[in-house]
């Protein structure tokens, strides 16, 4: 008897189990693609480059000519994934995936289904002997009522770090339209609205004169500057310059203005990229609204979609003075305490997609597709539009 026992409690265990499995699998794998893929192909051919190397011992001598043309090994991508993303119906489905599919349903607000999407992307990259990693995890879930969304992406060729959280409440009106409104937590690692080198480069005595002079900048990382007389034997003119040393003793200028081109920009964005990495990133929570059209027929399409963050930006992490809640705080002295101790100038972040086609007869179609965003200091554009004429 307590073999039997034992006998129905394993299969009814092993019953449970393979039912909850089975279920995992329905809801999370089944329609979901695994992929490895990547490419290869030639880097950048870089401008030719030469230098002449003399003879230390005879000058006049017949000289070496050196190359010092930079040759970029070759680039390639290689990535992996599982992705479950459904598709809108003008979207065709490609043969293979590679990873670096852009699907519409990624920025519309709504899903071209209900239920649970995913992608989760990781690959490595090299561009032109530059080595990064780029990885994507995005999360949604869509029903009648509700849109929830996770998404967290890096790009390394860029230096872009971005995660974002939405939980927003959905309001369907006919078949084809649907509003939804909610919360959005983003994050970004850029202090926008921040520039350390203006700042520095622009403040001012009381009298009206500049603190920091532009070349003094140079003096913080090694450089120095010496006058150098030159004396024109044809003229017998005599002309001064300011000659600079990199902190080695290497000559690397002739003139201010030689440094101020060549060698300046360099020690700005140096400047720069010091004062940001003393910084922590940000994140802030504020209203998201937005909308959806979705029409599709086999010879006509309109897909409209909308996202509004409204300007009632709030942030949780990172230094608020240096937020961009706090842009236009800054000035020739310095930062506005009043400006850190009030609310801040407040901003619109939006973005806005359109994708249309109209199959006119069998032999001609017309399409556009089009996606405008604009987050912080960064917008971002990019459209297609034109015309098929299919010759019978």
């Amino acid at each position: 008897m307590k073999k039997l026992i034992l006998l129905i409690a394993v299969l009814f265990s092993f019953n449970v189990q393979s039912q909850f499995l089975k279920g995992l699998y329905d809801d999370f794998l089944k329609y979901g693609t695994v992929y490895a893929a990547g490419n290869v192909g030639n880097a950048k051919l870089e401008q030719a480059k030469y230098f002449v190397r003399t003879n230390p011992d005879n000058l006049y001598d017949i000289p070496a000519v050196v190359d010092q043309t930079i040759y970029h090994p070759y680039n390639y991508r290689f990535g992996v994934g599982i992705r479950k993303l459904a598709r809108f119906g003008y979207e065709s489905k490609p043969n293979f995936y590679n990873g670096t599919e852009n699907n519409v349903g990624l920025s519309a607000p709504t899903a071209a289904v209900k239920g649970l999407e995913y992608l989760l992307h990781w690959e490595k990259q090299r561009v032109d002997g530059n080595e990064f990693n780029n990885r994507r995890l995005f999360v949604r879930h869509t029903g009648k009522y509700h849109i929830g969304k996770f998404e967290a992406r890096e790009s390394g060729n860029v230096g872009f770090e971005y995660k974002s959280g939405e939980v927003r409440a959905r309001l369907p009106i006919g078949n084809k339209f649907s509003i939804s409104a909610g919360i959005i937590y983003r994050t970004h690692q850029n202090p926008y609205g921040y520039n350390p080198i203006e700042i520095w480069l622009n403040e001012m005595n009381e009298d009206g004169g500049a603190v920091n002079p532009w070349w003094t900048l140079g003096y913080q990382y090694g450089f120095v500057d010496e006058l150098i007389e030159h004396r024109n034997f044809n003229t017998n003119e005599i002309m001064y310059h300011w000659c600079w040393r990199d902190p080695e003793g290497n000559i690397v200028a002739y003139t201010d203005e030689q440094f101020r081109d060549q060698i300046f920009g360099g020690l700005m964005n140096r400047f720069n990229q010091e004062r940001w990495a003393e910084l922590d990133s940000f994140a802030e929570i504020a209203p998201i609204m937005g909308f959806d059209f979705y029409h599709y027929k086999n010879n006509f399409w309109l897909h409209a979609y909308g996202n509004w963050i409204m300007p009632y930006h709030s942030y949780v992490q990172g230094d608020e003075k240096f937020s961009y809640l706090h842009r236009n705080g800054w000035s020739a002295h310095g930062h506005d305490g009043m400006h850190a101790m009030g609310e801040g100038d407040q901003w619109d972040d939006y973005q806005a997609g359109l994708m249309f086609g109209w199959k006119v007869t069998k032999s001609i179609g017309i399409f556009i597709e089009g996606e405008y965003t604009k987050f912080w200091d960064s917008e971002i554009f990019n459209s297609n539009f034109g015309i098929n004429i299919t010759l019978r």
